[in-house]
């Protein structure tokens, strides 16, 4: 399955050519992720989560598949009410490690809950509902994630899940005959799966209204009825 470009290149750069600066610590986690192919939603998708934040003004929120903080960070930065956390997951302590520097320094580590682990077990344990759930874990847990996180929302909560066009895989067709593929393609097949699966019942869900932005690799914003 080949990788297609979601946005025309000339759009893509035109519209990081527009956006402003970022501070010193969002251009040294963007410059940490380009030097170790680290992926990460990128200045455009981080607008958008910044925006939504500033548009719901949420109290709790909830990342499943932290990484390095770079989502947590633009989300941290348009909380408005001085009790408002975000609660991060990710399954690397040295993720954990390197986020704690970068929200230390950006002013906000104050705001952040950060626990190392499986998102889809932490959710569970953790207690009360959530005003915005972003979803950022392995693609073929997408499906999973959707539906324990749909129950954890509050209504008109924001379920956001990054990739949700997953590098335009989504359009193709899958190879049934895992026995003749190498392990990524069987790696790439379940992740689009996981991906398409999701599209599926966030789209068909009479709980949620959901719309996916074809910027970036796709992002989907889906609000709780």
């Amino acid at each position: 399955m080949q990788r297609i470009d979601i946005l025309h290149p000339s759009i893509d750069d035109y519209l990081h050519e527009i956006i402003p600066e970022r501070d010193e610590v969002l251009t040294e986690m963007e410059a940490h992720a380009r030097e170790n192919r680290f992926p990460i939603v990128g200045p455009l998708v981080g607008r958008v989560l910044h925006q939504l934040v500033l548009i719901t003004n949420p109290a709790r929120i909830f990342e499943m598949g932290s990484g390095f903080g770079y989502s947590a960070y633009w989300m941290a930065k348009a909380l408005q009410n001085p009790n408002a956390s975000i609660i991060c997951t990710d399954g690397s302590q040295e993720n954990a490690d390197r986020a704690a520097d970068y929200l230390r320094r950006g002013g906000i580590a104050d705001r952040i809950d950060y626990r190392v682990g499986n998102a889809l077990e932490i959710i569970d344990e953790t207690e009360g509902e959530f005003d915005i759930i972003y979803n950022d874990i392995d693609k073929d847990g997408y499906p999973e994630a959707f539906q324990k996180a749909l129950p954890r929302l509050r209504k008109g909560g924001l379920f956001i899940t990054d990739n949700m066009l997953w590098g335009g895989r989504v359009t193709q067709k899958t190879e049934n005959r895992s026995n003749d593929l190498n392990d990524r393609d069987q790696w790439i097949n379940a992740t689009t799966e996981g991906v398409k699966e999701a599209t599926r019942l966030q789209y068909s869900s009479p709980d949620v209204f959901t719309t996916i932005i074809p910027l970036r690799d796709g992002v989907s914003v889906a609000v709780k009825k």
